[in-house]
């Protein structure tokens, strides 16, 4: 992002060829997760095209749900996808790729100079975006071995971290873990429930052609009695439950041995057997993420239907890694007290490929808006996920790594999959962030839909849509295309008799339009929720404000608030906590200030 609005930007990694590589599952999407991947796509990021560039199986998730809270998930082959990352980074002016490690970040007179190098070399810049994964201290556990580094055969950054606890910023410890890698020749494919890839032709990028690559199937198995008994005769063996790991670890992908101590009562955990690429054999059983010694590991896979005879490649483990409190940053991911200093990704305390690359969009797009200094426009929670995840984090903090969940959005109807071009790439095109195809794609794209919408304003009679064959009343009331489109069996197909002139729309415009549709009493209501809420945004409360001087507020409300230093009056309402009375409080201190 940096790179393309204009700004001369270095990416400094350990080694040049890791960039892209997928640390953990190579998969990309997902509930929430999924509409982060179409958002960042909007954006004109990279991660969608590189997944369709490398998606080997593809699968709506929640596809017999609504269209809001449908997740857009594929797999991916490891090295089509880091190749594709590899050959557009390439591609991109402005962007220098420097291999090495950065021993500490440079700050003159309060502000980020620039990063000096293990090597003892230097790089000055005006602006510097952490993005550390989970190599920021990271040591990694696997029964009684304990190893440092961010992944297998990688070291870790810490020197870096050392720097940062230094400076006394509020910083503390997360783990996440991966499961083992299991050998396909292995499996006993036959026994096991088969799920092939979608075969309706959707991409994860719009703007992708079609699908590239040979789709393979995955298949599911599940644990059984035999499995958790090996486990938690072994618990003591597990960094886990023996004290050697202390961090959080996300909740809602725990490791095996955490769903089974916390879940005695179940009988069975599914196990999705997913391939890694197309010329490895390698398998990854998503849902067995383990810390436990390779030799119990063995035993417990051994244990379930079809991998009686599964020989592991590669034994699962534990990553604990250090992360700096995201209500250290503000809505720019800018570190308050370290300007010029930027974080994205799980140093902000959050999981994932996916909200990684949100968050490197916006610290990308903030970090050269200030060196380029122009102001750039980011998108709020009305209008995206990528927002929603990122005022969560600098509001409340985190307790656990952040996923991203359809359920944290309140406009989660706006907030669809499929509309994330129509929301946010006018926006991006406005920051200077977006490539000229892109903008040429877009543009004709807003064409096509204004046509198709100006046609659909003709009233039409229920005799003419019966005349079609529609399931109307024969009383029905007369009324534009448009709003015929909420009537269920009624479709943009069904209707193109009486649509005036020749509109060729893609798939996922047409899917749109129709939800578009469906949805408009519903949005038509969230609007007014929306007046009232951009209405508080408007209310600033300044940086400086004292929350011990208003009278009402508990110490417990003086802390939270204190910590997130909200910006506006609506940022306060989202902090846990803070009651309307709270809300009350602090508005007539502000305004008083403000006399």
């Amino acid at each position: 992002m940096a790179a393309r609005m204009g700004a001369r930007t270095a990416l400094v990694s350990f080694t040049r060829d890791a960039i892209g590589a997928m640390s953990c599952n190579p998969a990309i999407g997902g509930l929430g997760k999924g509409h982060l991947v179409r958002e960042v796509d909007a954006l004109d990021g990279l991660i969608a095209r590189a997944a369709d560039q490398a998606a080997i199986h593809y699968r709506m998730l929640n596809s017999s749900k609504g269209s809001a809270v449908q997740g857009p998930r594929v797999q991916a082959d490891r090295k089509l996808y880091k190749a594709a990352i590899q050959r557009m980074l390439g591609e991109q002016d402005n962007l220098h790729i420097v291999e090495g490690e950065v021993a500490a970040i440079r700050i003159e007179s309060g502000r980020v100079s620039g990063v000096s190098m293990a090597d003892g070399t230097s790089i000055a810049a005006r602006a510097v975006v952490l993005a550390t994964g989970t190599f920021l201290g990271g040591r990694m556990f696997r029964g009684e071995e304990r190893l440092e580094g961010g992944r297998i055969g990688e070291p870790g950054a810490s020197l870096l971290a050392q720097q940062l606890r230094a400076a006394e910023l509020p910083m503390a410890r997360l783990k996440t873990g991966t499961p083992p890698r299991i050998d396909g020749r292995t499996i006993d494919w036959a026994m096991l429930d088969k799920q092939p890839s979608d075969s309706d032709g959707w991409t994860m990028s719009p703007r992708s052609q079609g699908r590239s690559v040979p789709q393979v199937f995955c298949a599911i198995t599940r644990t059984c009695q035999q499995t958790h008994d090996i486990i938690r005769v072994n618990l003591d063996r597990s960094p886990l439950f023996s004290g050697a790991i202390g961090a959080q670890g996300p909740r809602y992908c725990p490791s095996i041995e955490d769903k089974i101590h916390r879940f005695g009562d179940r009988d069975g955990h599914q196990v999705f057997l997913e391939p890694e690429g197309l010329d490895t054999h390698l398998v990854y059983p998503n849902g067995i993420s383990t810390s436990l010694p390779t030799d119990v590991q063995r035993a417990f896979v051994r244990s379930m239907a079809g991998l009686e005879c599964a020989e592991i490649v590669v034994p699962g483990y534990a990553v604990e890694y250090d992360h700096i409190d995201p209500r250290a940053l503000d809505h720019q991911l800018q570190v308050r007290a370290i300007p010029g200093l930027y974080c994205a990704g799980q140093i902000n305390g959050t999981t994932g490929y996916e909200e990684a690359a949100a968050q490197g969009l916006v610290a990308g797009m903030a970090a050269a808006g200030q060196v380029l200094g122009r102001q750039i426009e980011l998108p709020d929670r009305a209008t995206s996920y990528l927002a929603v995840m990122i005022d969560d984090l600098v509001l409340q903090g985190v307790t656990e790594p952040y996923r991203m969940l359809t359920a944290r959005a309140e406009y989660r109807l706006r907030l669809r999959a499929n509309n994330a071009s129509d929301r946010l790439t006018g926006l991006a095109i406005g920051n200077g962030c977006v490539g000229d195809e892109r903008q040429a794609w877009f543009e004709r794209r807003q064409r096509a839909k204004a046509g198709l919408l100006t046609a659909l304003q003709r009233p039409a009679s229920c005799a003419e849509l019966a005349a079609l064959g529609l399931p109307v009343k024969a009383d029905g009331a007369r009324q534009s295309l448009q709003d015929w489109l909420r009537f269920p069996a009624i479709s943009l197909a069904s209707l193109s008799p009486l649509i005036e002139g020749e509109h060729d729309l893609a798939d996922d415009l047409i899917a749109e339009i129709e939800e578009d549709a469906v949805y408009a009493p519903y949005l038509a209501r969230q609007d007014a929720e929306l007046r009232d809420l951009r209405a508080n945004e408007r209310i600033s409360l300044g940086g400086d404000i004292d929350y011990r001087a208003i009278t009402g507020l508990s110490n417990e409300m003086v802390e939270r608030l204190s910590l997130a230093r909200p910006e506006t009056l609506a940022e306060a309402g989202r902090i846990r906590g803070v009651t309307p009375a709270a809300l009350a409080a602090i508005l007539v201190h502000a305004r008083r200030q403000a006399a």
